[in-house]
């Protein structure tokens, strides 16, 4: 069977209850929204897209995840910034809360990268050629919609905010695309430093 599988830093509640609280502020800025948000319980940073893999290729992700992940302490993040996203994109096609740059961050998600490209069975193929920018997509923006809305209508999308949390696990995730949208399992959780 086949699973779709990526791995991620899953935000702590108190961080997607805030994220939440942004995601209405913004649907109240627009007189018919063109969004499709993220639930609540969904909002998470993807480290590594591996798409979909065997059952016993999960067996490998997970232990090549833990092996990487025990090698690093816990550290945090902060977000910093809610914008539309990507940023070199026009139409914007998300709107994103973005986060500083982070030494640790980026190390994690250059080991990962390495660990699971060396890998026959990760499933994995697409190193990210530019540097890593941690977000949190919050919502999609359904692009006929996005074009009914006259352009000086369109609500601008660009708050500071801080957002500071500790990073102790990474999740190895499944992705399933249901009807009434996409639910996320934990497969394997690895703790940092372990």
């Amino acid at each position: 069977m086949k699973h779709r599988v990526f791995i991620a830093i899953n935000l702590p509640e108190d961080i997607k209850k805030k994220l939440a609280f942004e995601q209405e502020e913004i649907e109240s800025s627009f007189d018919i929204s063109p969004m499709r948000w993220t639930r609540k319980d969904n909002l998470h940073i993807t480290l590594a897209f591996l798409g979909y893999v065997q059952d016993d290729e999960i067996v490998e992700i997970c232990q090549l995840t833990k092996s990487i992940v025990q090698k690093q302490e816990p550290f945090s993040l902060n977000l910093t910034k809610i914008c539309y996203g990507p940023p070199e994109k026009m139409p914007p096609r998300m709107i994103w809360a973005t986060g500083e740059k982070s030494q640790e961050l980026a190390k994690l998600k250059t080991g990962l990268e390495m660990i699971l490209l060396e890998s026959e069975n990760s499933g994995f193929k697409n190193k990210e050629g530019r540097a890593f920018s941690p977000h949190i997509t919050l919502g999609r923006i359904r692009a006929w919609q996005w074009k009914q809305i006259n352009p000086e209508e369109r609500p601008v999308v660009e708050k500071e905010i801080s957002l500071k949390f500790d990073i102790n696990s990474i999740e190895v995730m499944e992705s399933q695309l249901k009807r009434g949208g996409t639910t996320y399992t934990i497969l394997e959780s690895a703790l940092l430093g372990s």
